[in-house]
């Protein structure tokens, strides 16, 4: 399940490099003045709510109709909202306070030039600090409701059983992560990063000399991911890792830290009822990222709720 940190990161990619780049192209001054264009749930959302979200995408380099982009994205976070409010779920200011200011460290700044960078785009401090408190209320609502449809090991073992199956078995991984870093202002470099990984992707035996191969590479990290079930395998990756033998490591591939590959150290079979929890899950609707998971969701709560266009 992805924390709040991987989610606010993966969601506001281009903004960070905005953020950390060039001047942001000052907007004119925003005017409070604004009207009512939907209801949601008892929920107003405003034009003045929409602009910020239409500037916020800007500076995210959105492409298309970015007004009505913006106008679905509101829809979207009023309707998780109501539903993080019916579930109990509190973000204190103090909380999104805590998660504006790492945000803004992040990216080599203090609060306030992220506050003005903010301001200067359109978007301002107060609209992203929403947003910020709507991400993490959403996570919360995702992280209960996976965990209150989960099933024991051991009670997915006996209904399998039960149903005249057998326990299952899946291929255990041990993996390895080789990243060469390529900073988002130096990605003309990717070319000489991807011949720099393709030879030592080429040199690859085992996992046990990896870092040796690595020494004296500069920006190069080798992360041991360790015990990773097929069903388990990061959606981007998994195919690429099941075409891949042990000993050896799969293609290389830009990324956004980089370019990198994924050493196979092992595999093997394995059948416990860790295997049998994660088959059960999948059959019963339980599997699948946890973006397939909110879009479902999102759509569920949006055909329940009250929407009205002004």
């Amino acid at each position: 399940m992805k924390t709040f940190g991987s989610v606010l990161r993966s969601t506001t990619l281009a903004l960070s490099l905005a953020l950390a780049g060039a001047a942001v192209p000052l907007m004119a001054p925003v005017a409070h003045a604004s009207e009512i264009k939907y209801i949601v749930n008892n929920q107003p959302i405003t034009s003045y709510d929409i602009q910020r979200r239409a500037a916020f995408l800007r500076l995210q380099n959105r492409r298309g109709n970015v007004q009505t982009a913006a106008a679905e994205e509101m829809i979207d976070q009023a309707v998780r909202m109501a539903e993080a409010k019916r579930m109990r779920i509190n973000i204190s200011d103090d909380m999104v306070a805590g998660a504006y200011e790492r945000f803004a460290k992040s990216n080599n700044m203090s609060a306030k030039q992220m506050d003005q960078i903010l301001n200067q785009a359109g978007v301002t401090k107060a609209h992203f600090r929403e947003y910020i408190r709507a991400q993490m209320a959403w996570s919360q609502v995702l992280q209960q409701r996976s965990q209150a449809g989960r099933v024991s090991e051991q009670d997915a073992v006996q209904r399998m059983l039960q149903q005249g199956g057998n326990k299952p078995s899946a291929t255990e991984y041990m993996l390895q992560q080789v990243i060469f870093v390529v900073p988002a202002k130096e990605r003309g470099k990717l070319g000489v990063r991807k011949r720099e990984a393709e030879a030592l992707r080429q040199r690859f035996q085992n996992c046990a000399t990896t870092r040796e191969f690595a020494k004296g590479l500069i920006d190069v990290t080798v992360r041991d991911l360790g015990r990773i079930l097929e069903p388990q395998l990061p959606p981007d990756w998994a195919e690429h890792i099941k075409q891949t033998k042990p000993g050896q490591a799969t293609r290389v591939r830009e990324t956004e830290r980089g370019v990198e590959f994924i050493g196979v150290c092992s595999a093997r079979e394995v059948s416990d009822d860790s295997v049998a929890q994660m088959v059960f899950q999948s059959e019963k609707g339980g599997g699948g990222s946890q973006d397939d998971q909110s879009k479902k969701l999102t759509e569920e709560l949006r055909a329940k709720a009250q929407i009205v266009r002004r």
